[in-house]
């Protein structure tokens, strides 16, 4: 399976980066959370935001941007960001592809997007709105990538609880 990263810098709302969290589980992607964080990994809203599914997370932690990238070189890094020129759903997303959100109230570090404009994505929407929540950013991004691969190893169909599809 292609394994898709997600990686949220600096988060500071629980309950976002839980569900953050609970998409990567449901998805196999791998979260990775760079510090500062605005809460503690064990705070109830980030747990009960991700519900049960930790033990189904491949999380990593890491003290600063610059120990994210030095300890994942030649990554393939895109940028989300309202200030990107570059629709995320026209980007070919390759394997081992990592998916940088930034902090709430800011964004990724306008130097990092500066830096690398070709590889800066953002969701269209309307001017008059400053930005999507982060956790359904990230569930976009996430899920548009999975469509690109064919959804790999992902159930693709679901079951009713009282009835039976095909006796129909």
């Amino acid at each position: 399976m292609p394994l898709l990263n997600i990686v949220l810098v600096e988060p500071e709302i629980p309950q976002n980066t839980g569900n953050i969290a609970r998409t990567c589980a449901a998805t196999g992607a791998r979260l990775h959370l760079v510090e500062p964080l605005g809460f503690t990994p064990d705070d109830k809203k980030l747990k009960r935001a991700g519900l049960d599914y930790w033990h189904l997370l491949d999380i990593t932690y890491y003290a600063s941007l610059d120990d994210f990238f030095r300890k994942n070189p030649g990554g393939s890094f895109f940028y989300f960001s309202t200030k990107a020129r570059q629709v995320y759903s026209d980007v070919h997303y390759p394997d081992n592809c990592f998916l940088l959100f930034g902090k709430e109230t800011a964004g990724l570090p306008e130097s990092l997007l500066h830096a690398h404009p070709d590889r800066c994505v953002r969701l269209p929407m309307r001017g008059e709105a400053r930005s999507l929540n982060l956790s359904n950013a990230a569930a976009v991004g996430v899920y548009e990538v999975l469509r690109q691969w064919g959804f790999p190893e992902l159930q693709n169909y679901g079951r009713l609880r009282e009835f039976d599809w095909d006796a129909d």
